[in-house]
């Protein structure tokens, strides 16, 4: 489906605080980043997504609403080409073969949201609620299988949260509470195997790796760690294997781990520029 499986060849790692860098990296070859482009507005923690032919960016920082999009056929400059409702901080970026999803964040303030958003990649439009996730929070992590998005974790103050929560593609609809993750944990990086989610790093604690099936509503398991603890860190995926890159502490280095084995990940390359706040997808 969009974005994930041997369509894939690069992983991205867009903006951040301070940045407006979108920088891409090779899923074929262990190697640094490259920068490829600039977003139209410099935003940290972004809700991320992406078609098989473009990567997107909505939401951000603490006093914006809009969606941007960049292609990856050639490397350009993101383009502002929709709306989400509102200003949307810190949301979890989801996406099905047909739309691109937010799913919480919180307003310029830090009030967090519980709003599932959908924006079509046919066309350019605005975003619309489509639904709720069971918990309103902010620096929440997505994942998505073939027919559903995920949210796992998540802050709402003063609570670090551990919920999994699952949407159907299929339909507008609310999300339910299908497990949760190991540990109370926000600012995580999210990525999707064919049969998996995985959400890496994070506070509390910030180096494991956790992993969920999508067949069965279950709990996820600790199965690995990052070389670096950190947080507030990008996620992307290969179809075969999940990318974290950035973060805090260790703001520039890109680690990989593999989907078919229970591993833990190895430094694989470096973005071009240390930050914290990034947003990663694929493409």
């Amino acid at each position: 489906f969009a974005g994930i499986g041997a369509s894939a060849s690069f992983g991205y790692a867009i903006g951040g605080q301070g940045v407006t860098t979108i920088e891409k990296y090779p899923f074929s070859s262990d190697a640094n980043a490259a920068d490829v482009g600039d977003l139209a507005l410099g935003i940290s923690a972004a809700a991320t997504s992406a078609s098989s032919t473009h990567g997107y960016a909505a939401g951000g920082s603490t006093s914006t609403n809009i969606i941007q999009k960049f292609p990856f056929a050639v490397d350009e400059n993101a383009t502002d080409i929709a709306d989400l409702l509102g200003i949307m901080n810190a949301g979890a970026g989801q996406q099905s073969s047909e739309n691109g999803y937010s799913s919480g964040g919180s307003d310029g303030p830090g009030t967090p949201f519980n709003i599932i958003q959908k924006f079509p990649f046919a066309t350019d439009a605005n975003a619309t609620d489509v639904g709720d996730l069971t918990q309103a929070r902010t620096f929440v992590t997505g994942q998505s299988s073939s027919t559903h998005g995920y949210s796992s974790a998540g802050y709402s103050h003063p609570l670090n949260l551990s919920t999994i929560d699952k949407f159907p593609f299929s339909s507008d609809a609310n999300a339910t509470d299908v497990g949760d993750i190991t540990f109370t944990n926000y600012g995580g990086g999210g990525h999707s195997s064919a049969n998996n989610g995985y959400h890496s790093g994070g506070y509390g604690p910030s180096n494991r790796i956790y992993k969920f099936p999508f067949a069965v509503d279950e709990n996820a398991t600790d199965i690995a760690d990052l070389t670096v603890a950190r947080q507030r860190l990008s996620g992307s995926s290969s179809s075969a294997s999940g990318y974290s890159a950035g973060g805090t502490p260790g703001g520039d280095v890109i680690d990989k781990f593999p989907f078919s084995v229970n591993a833990n990940s190895t430094d694989v390359g470096d973005l071009t520029q240390s930050r914290l706040d990034l947003r990663g997808t694929q493409g």
